[in-house]
């Protein structure tokens, strides 16, 4: 008689009692909550099982509520550990206690308590909250026991279960003498920064405070330190302030920055310091660099009055630097036709009146604002292309105005000027920290490219917008090498020639060739099968080595992080916590928790994930849409994910198609069905016998820039 599977409402643990054995039970996950500690009380004599509570013995170690027990699955160790309620109000009252060293105990085992929201909810109902806040505006509290003060006090704010507008003047007085002080614990400094950016960017009143108190040039001064969680707890500061700044004042916080030297001091110590630039600084430093490019949206989106004579007194300027010496404006009307001819050979669209050519936004008037940056630091160059256009032929003059406003709005486009900043994103550029006015400068870089790329194509007017495509790809391509300074950038895109941009397109275009003759597309349709079952494998390789998530909703520098693999028979999904991203791979015995491939019902994507609908209309950007996806599985549940870049979304949304059987769909798939198919087509077709198709290729390296195909040839 064949043995029936157990119901699927009973999952077998283990729970442990500090001093004895523990117990092997099977829990009836329809039972209450309370009944099941009542029985496992019992089995060890323990009276008064309403002050016990299960936890998790491994990983967070947080309590098992009716909500969260249904995570509970098969082989779970448990422990059992007095109620959350009984293990605040024993804490309050160690932490009030006289003894200094039950004091430091408690709070320490209160720190890593606080990260449990049963926990926390029960210590904050029990005005816990207060008790540590008079621990720290007391200014008695030094060394370890401030640090693991201010850690529980940060843990127990992160949770939202009360506003960060309830903390006293006086607190935030304590917090921000931390950060001034010149020489203070490294623990305390860095605790006392996380606190002071979550009041920022949770409460305006309480920016409006902390801007009062914080010294910006003392913030500067942690940057300059060896350590890089502070450097990066420091610029998470700034960056909270600027954004909070009002609009009107940003500005001026700028001004103050740049007085205070942050951009050099930023190069120097942390982009060019002795140790790489780890992803939450990297982040930190791509959040500055958008908030700094903002600074410009104001002029980007402000329209040129042609009325006003002191912007045209702007235009003048330019036509003057050009062709003349003349400093005065005002004109006759014998003079303006003369004007009219040099606004034509300047390239303006509308040469009688070029004040209309600024009207568009974007660019707006930032467009005029390169452009006399331009003429006035470069003023050689500036006149070599002018006059240099200007002497051509009619039909191959390179429009120097219609040029620099274009391009503008390009680089607005590309560097995404005026939009905020993007949760995980880490796309910072280092040559937009090598100098004070970096933005002109690249401007600079790339209107003498567009001039160089006019004459390669040999274009016309009509050939504009030819032209324009050619430097965006061209400026695409050379700020994906991350060139370290804008000389790197100028060398970069030297490179980039036209005939250079040709080669790629065409090197690519090979790549993706599809043949329409009847005999190829029966090839194509013959081996198509193949090639789809060889990326299918290299799919589930991947997931088999699995892949490390940061876990969301965590504002601090602390990262947080969790690993997910698939077993090596594909039935299987293990997954836990870490405490620190791994460096290799993390052994299936590390992974306490795990789902049955069989249990999985969907997998969804974007917004339709359970994560994205739960998070805050602030951090719902397309980034971490684009990032997101969710195993639903039985019963009810859902496992969520944010991929930490588009190559691990494609390939675990891909592997987990794999594994319920479905079409592989994502851009990743079609890109290497694509190369793949080109490449085999093309082997075939020169008759090279002998191809094999391995069923599971080697394992294929993490890093998108590595990522290849093996092939076995006969």
């Amino acid at each position: 008689m064949p043995v029936m599977p157990p119901p699927a409402d009973i999952v077998k643990v283990a729970i442990e009692w500090p001093g004895a054995n523990a117990q092997l039970i099977e829990i009836d996950q329809k039972k209450p909550l309370p009944s099941i500690i009542r029985e496992v009380c019992d089995g060890w004599s323990l009276s008064g099982s309403e002050q016990f509570a299960l936890r998790n013995a491994e990983g967070q170690q947080l309590y098992i509520t009716e909500q969260s027990r249904g995570e509970i699955k098969n082989g779970t160790i448990l422990r059992l550990a007095i109620s959350p309620m009984r293990a605040a109000r024993q804490l309050l009252e160690r932490i009030q206690s006289h003894g200094i060293d039950a004091r430091l105990e408690a709070l320490k085992e209160l720190a890593k308590l606080s990260a449990d929201p049963t926990f926390a909810s029960e210590f904050i109902n029990m005005e816990g909250l207060g008790t540590l806040a008079r621990l720290v505006e007391s200014g008695t509290h030094f060394g370890e026991m401030l640090a693991f003060t201010l850690t529980a006090f940060l843990e127990l704010m992160d949770h939202g279960i009360v506003s960060w507008d309830l903390v006293s003047v006086s607190f935030i007085k304590q917090i921000t003498g931390y950060v001034n002080q010149p020489m203070v614990d490294v623990s305390i400094l860095q605790r006392s920064l996380a606190i002071l950016e979550s009041m920022v960017l949770n409460s305006h009143s309480l920016y409006q405070r902390v801007a009062l108190e914080i010294t910006v040039g003392q913030l500067i001064s942690h940057l300059q330190v060896s350590n890089q969680e502070i450097q990066t707890y420091a610029i998470a500061l700034i960056n909270a302030l600027f954004l909070k700044t009002p609009e009107d004042r940003r500005q001026e916080m700028a001004s103050t920055l740049a007085q205070k030297h942050l951009r050099a001091i930023i190069l120097n110590h942390i982009i060019r310091g002795n140790r790489p630039v780890k992803a939450e600084m990297a982040h930190q430093l791509y959040v500055l660099q958008v908030l700094t490019f903002n600074l410009l949206e104001e002029r980007m989106m402000t329209k040129m009055d042609p009325n006003d004579q002191a912007q045209r007194d702007f235009i003048f300027e330019l036509r003057r630097i050009a062709f003349d010496g003349d400093n005065d404006p005002s004109a006759t009307e014998k003079r303006k036709a003369i004007y009219t001819k040099d606004y034509k050979m300047l390239g303006f669209t509308n040469a009688g009146n070029p004040a209309l050519d600024f009207t568009q936004t974007p660019p707006g008037m930032l467009a005029l604002d390169n452009m006399l940056y331009l003429a006035k630091v470069y003023q050689d160059t500036y006149i070599r292309i002018v006059l240099e256009n200007s002497s051509r032929e009619d039909k191959h003059e390179c429009p120097f105005a219609r040029c620099a406003i274009e391009l503008t709005r390009m680089l607005c486009e590309i560097l995404q000027v005026g939009e905020l900043p993007n949760e995980g994103c880490n796309d910072y550029h280092p040559m937009f920290f090598t100098h004070e006015r970096a933005w002109e400068e690249f401007f600079c870089v790339c209107m003498q490219l567009i001039n160089k790329t006019w004459k390669e194509m040999r274009a016309t007017t009509e050939d504009f917008n030819k032209v324009m495509t050619v430097v965006r790809e061209q400026i695409s391509r050379a700020l994906a090498m991350k060139p370290s300074s804008l000389e790197q950038m100028r060398v970069k895109l030297r490179s980039l020639s036209y005939a250079e941009i040709l080669r790629l397109r065409q090197s690519e275009r090979m790549s993706q060739d599809d043949f329409q003759s009847p005999p190829i597309i029966e090839l194509r349709e013959r081996i198509q099968p193949e090639i789809l079952e060889l990326i299918k494998q290299q799919r589930l390789n991947r997931l088999c080595e699995g892949s490390c998530f940061r876990k969301l909703g965590n504002r601090r520098r602390q990262e947080k992080f969790w690993f997910c693999r698939l077993s090596l028979n594909h039935k299987i999904l293990h997954y836990g916590d870490l405490d620190e991203s791994p460096q290799g791979e993390v052994p299936f015995e590390m992974l306490m928790d795990k789902i049955a491939v069989s249990d999985i019902k969907a997998v969804l994507t974007g917004k339709d994930c359970p994560h994205m609908k739960e998070k805050s209309a602030l951090k719902q950007n397309k980034e971490v849409l684009e990032l997101a996806f969710s195993i639903l599985y039985d019963p009810d549940e859902a496992l969520n994910f944010v991929a930490p870049n588009k190559y691990e979304y494609c390939i675990w949304t891909d592997g987990l198609s794999a594994l319920l059987g479905k079409e592989l769909g994502s851009d990743l798939t079609r890109s290497d069905l694509d190369t793949l198919m080109s490449m085999e087509m093309k082997l075939r077709l020169l008759d090279l016998e002998n191809i094999t198709i391995p069923e599971a290729p080697p394992p294929v390296p993490k890093e998108p820039s590595t990522y290849n195909f093996t092939y076995n040839y006969g």
